[in-house]
């Protein structure tokens, strides 16, 4: 432990050096605000930089540090920060212009919807907008709750699908116990009795889960490409026995595409593992930089949201749900990403392979054992988002148990020390690494894979 906190103590030091002005506004923040902010995982020890501009694969910090980003606006900027492309299009399309907001309907929303819908290819399909994924999925929750009349929920454990009641438990991986805790204070113990975890990619364990609770369960919810539980592709047989067994059951199948959607291909990576779930939630890039989540999928289960069903919903939107500001910006990236889906996504893929390879070979050099996830299979042929793990044995990444159980991965490497080593070397990663976007050029990725080295190093000179 000393040689730890000693390493940690020569990178906050490096780090207090370039990030004065941030340091002294982190003080005023926390005097205002819990924690000095509105995101924990924004708050990083000892404090984060604050931002003064962002433009392409660089954020700027008000110290004048320039950072390679990969958080990128929360995986949600697939061209980068501000892409001109995006500005000089919005500047041509503007039917509605005139007020930042009204609180009326507009024609973007309906372009955008139509758009969305044509891209998933699903039959007989409607959508409805909000503004956050955790929206999102707790509608998609309730939708299917209403549609079966029951009130079980199946998840990943694992997986994160954003702060509803509903989904906050198996989130965070508890020693001893793994993914089975509520996540948070505040949720009726009723809820959590009412949802239950399964491991991801695990078939013979999902039907376990099935054949024993499947006639109370009102849906599963999952997202193919595991998210924050570790950046992980679900096989095509895995997905295909989810289809199987929730038909089978009468149980609303959702996949999340929040991270998903839109970022292997121009549409849900549902269309490319050839799987139509019952309802699909979408967000981050449908945006185009801007606050836009979508509960999309069977039009009979939707409908459950109008004004005289028996068993309504009250998915009934918010002030900003469907902004045409909002709603404009959407059209315009799935518009781009449709019509250049040839060149941005073997790119991005390209990038993806060449930056995985080349981190893990920096390590390696050092006599570190690095693997990173993030990787395509055989229906994902290619991935623009990677994370970065130290496993504590020979071993491959299948599931999130493997990503953050401390006795198997050194968690403590990848989220803090490798993070603030980055920063130090102008860098910015969450969970050891993040999303490609097309702004990452060669030369950006040189650099980040020299950060990397530097990183390496360190580790090996401090901790190693």
């Amino acid at each position: 432990m000393e040689k730890i906190d000693r390493f940690i103590a020569v990178l906050e030091a490096k780090y207090r050096k370039k990030t004065k002005k941030s340091r002294i506004l982190y003080g005023r923040a926390q005097k205002v605000m819990v924690r000095g902010g509105s995101h924990s995982l924004r708050l990083w020890a000892p404090y984060p930089f604050f931002m003064a501009k962002a433009k392409g694969p660089y954020v700027y910090d008000i110290d004048g540090n320039d950072y390679i980003d990969y958080w990128q606006g929360h995986y949600a900027n697939i061209l980068g920060h501000n892409p001109v492309v995006l500005k000089s299009e919005l500047e041509r399309f503007d039917p509605e212009s005139g007020s930042l907001h009204t609180g009326f309907e507009g024609e973007s929303q309906v372009r955008l919807a139509e758009l969305l819908l044509k891209q998933i290819g699903c039959r007989d399909t409607k959508v409805r907008f909000t503004t956050s994924g955790t929206l999102a999925t707790m509608y998609a929750v309730m939708l299917a709750q209403a549609h079966t009349g029951r009130e079980g929920i199946l998840k990943i454990g694992g997986g994160w699908h954003g702060a509803s009641p509903y989904l906050l438990k198996a989130v965070k991986y508890h020693p001893k116990m793994g993914f089975v805790q509520g996540e948070s204070a505040g949720v009726p113990k009723e809820i959590l009795r009412k949802t239950h975890a399964t491991r991801f990619d695990d078939p013979d364990d999902l039907e376990k889960i099935v054949r024993s609770k499947g006639n109370s369960l009102a849906c599963f919810i999952l997202e193919p490409f595991l998210g924050v539980g570790g950046f992980l592709a679900a096989s095509k047989e895995y997905l295909q026995r989810a289809r199987q067994l929730t038909e089978e059951y009468g149980i609303v199948l959702i996949f999340d595409e929040i991270i998903s959607g839109f970022r292997f291909c121009p549409s849900g990576v549902q269309k490319l593992y050839g799987i139509e779930p019952d309802l699909s939630t979408f967000g981050k890039l449908i945006g185009g930089g801007h606050a836009v989540s979508a509960v999309a999928g069977r039009a009979e289960i939707l409908e459950g949201s109008r004004a005289k069903v028996k068993q309504r919903v009250l998915f009934e939107g918010g002030t900003f749900s469907s902004h045409p500001q909002y709603m404009r910006s959407g059209y315009v990236m799935l518009k781009y990403l449709v019509e250049h889906a040839d060149t941005v996504y073997p790119r991005l893929a390209r990038a993806g392979d060449i930056l995985r390879k080349r981190v893990e070979d920096v390590f390696i050099a050092e006599g570190i054992e690095a693997k990173c996830t993030g990787f395509g299979n055989a229906t994902l042929r290619g991935s623009s988002l990677y994370m970065v793990n130290f496993p504590l044995k020979k071993m491959e990444y299948a599931n999130a148990e493997d990503v953050w159980n401390p006795v198997l991965s050194d968690v403590r490497l990848k989220e803090e020390i490798l993070k603030l080593a980055l920063l130090t070397e102008d860098v910015h990663v969450v969970h050891g690494g993040g999303a490609i976007s097309t702004a990452h050029e060669d030369r950006h990725l040189d650099r980040t894979v020299a950060a990397y080295g530097e990183a390496a190093r360190l580790f090996k000179k401090y901790l190693f």
